[in-house]
């Protein structure tokens, strides 16, 4: 099946072959390297529909019902059915799915929650926390007060007892639960007991495993957080977004943060392609695709560290995986340079207790493409093969050049 019918139509390359000759080479470009970045994904081309349809063109502020432009019964309706299913597949009471990406989604949360200059209690950046989890940075940083917990430097784990002490010696307005680099599974239940005590709202970012709790491979922070906040990619596999889900004693102030205060018109293609990522996540394919993604990460994990990198928390509950290659003797920075050299493209990340930093790895998008537990075991090996280098050098490089760009040809993200 064809990525976009425009491209099949050849429209683009008549009018703007430049562009066109790009966009085909991305397309290339994924289908010939293994993504191994944990925030990417293959959508299917029915959510490539909808981001390139007509509704692209349609100006929406406000909420159905309540647009502040004509023309909008199409667009109301299309954001009605996605509020439906997101509210249904995460049983929540109440949903908003016009955030523009999962910071816009954390910044209407706070908006919601706080007020500037209030204390939150999150997850240090080195230890796995997000951008707008305090980074000096960012809006999150700037306007709040952050305090930072960490993980134990043993297990890799939440350190339980430094949340306790910090929320009883800060009494937090917020606390915030959520990583882009914790490969395990958080126990919601703790935090809301932490919350509850000092009196703070819970907020749970769950822009990675939201996809996870769809296919109900995860535990679901919606019975417990305030409010959840997550991107409707990922393993979600939906088109790049955010959503928020809330009770509905929040959802008046949740709607109001993201419109009128943090953002201006919804973008309906963009909505219309989150209803039907919502609508393939709810299915008995996308449950089994979800516990595929786990297994596959496990023994990919479990491969790496054979190999003797050095896996964070010893392994993985999710689809993310972080390791440390400095026992192979490269830094992380080096490490993943050598990777997409060879045609496998990851991320880096802080690693805790310490200035080194790791490689981040996910298996959503390979998963997608059909690859299982053989391949993932091929894959640890191609990429301790990389990471050694000497002796073989660029040799051994261009040997694995070849091995995965064979292996992703044999699964392609779109094929026909």
């Amino acid at each position: 099946m064809p990525v976009t019918p425009t491209l099949d139509a050849d429209v683009l390359r008549r009018q703007d072959p430049e562009v066109a000759d790009l966009l085909l080479g991305e397309l290339d470009r994924q289908s010939s390297t293994l993504q191994l970045i944990a925030a990417e994904n293959f959508t299917s081309p029915a959510v490539l529909a909808a981001l390139g349809s007509p509704l692209a063109n349609k100006y929406a502020e406000g909420y159905p019902g309540a647009r502040h432009h004509g023309g909008c019964e199409i667009v109301d309706a299309v954001e009605r059915l996605a509020v439906e299913r997101a509210k249904t597949l995460f049983g929540a009471q109440h949903a908003n799915v016009q955030p523009h990406s999962g910071s816009s989604a954390v910044l209407a949360a706070y908006a919601a929650l706080l007020r500037p200059g209030d204390t939150v209690l999150a997850l240090g950046l080195p230890h796995g926390g997000h951008l707008t989890h305090g980074s000096p940075a960012n809006f999150s940083g700037r306007w709040f007060d952050f305090v930072a917990y960490g993980v134990d430097a043993e297990t890799g784990l939440v350190d339980r007892d430094q949340v306790h002490s910090l929320a009883r010696a800060h009494r937090p307005k917020a606390i915030v639960c959520g990583s882009i680099a914790h490969p395990r599974h958080l126990d919601y239940a703790f935090f809301r007991e932490v919350a509850d005590e000092v009196g703070a709202y819970l907020v749970a970012d769950a822009a990675h495993p939201i996809g996870l709790v769809a296919g109900g491979a995860a535990p679901s922070p919606v019975p417990y957080a305030d409010v959840v906040c997550a991107t409707t990619h990922k393993v979600l596999r939906g088109p790049r977004g955010g959503m928020i889900l809330c009770g509905a004693e929040l959802a008046e102030r949740v709607d109001r943060a993201v419109f009128p205060f943090t953002q201006g018109g919804a973008q309906m293609h963009t909505v219309a392609a989150k209803a039907v990522a919502f609508g393939e996540a709810a299915t008995a394919e996308f449950a089994g695709y979800a516990r595929r993604v786990v297994a596959n990460a496990r023994v990919l994990a479990a491969g790496l560290a054979a190999e003797g990198l050095t896996v964070v928390s010893g392994g993985t509950d999710t689809h993310l995986i972080v390791a440390d290659p400095a026992p192979l003797g490269v830094d992380g920075r080096t490490a993943r340079d050598r990777l997409a050299a060879a045609g496998m493209v990851l991320d880096c990340c802080a690693l805790p207790y310490g200035d080194a930093r790791g490689l981040r790895l996910g298996t959503a998008a390979v998963t997608t493409q059909g690859m299982g537990e053989a391949e993932m075991a091929r894959i640890a090996a191609l990429m301790a093969v990389v990471l050694r280098g000497a002796p073989a050098g660029k040799e051994a490089g261009a040997r694995a050049r070849e091995e995965v760009r064979e292996l992703a040809g044999a699964f392609p993200p779109y094929p026909g």
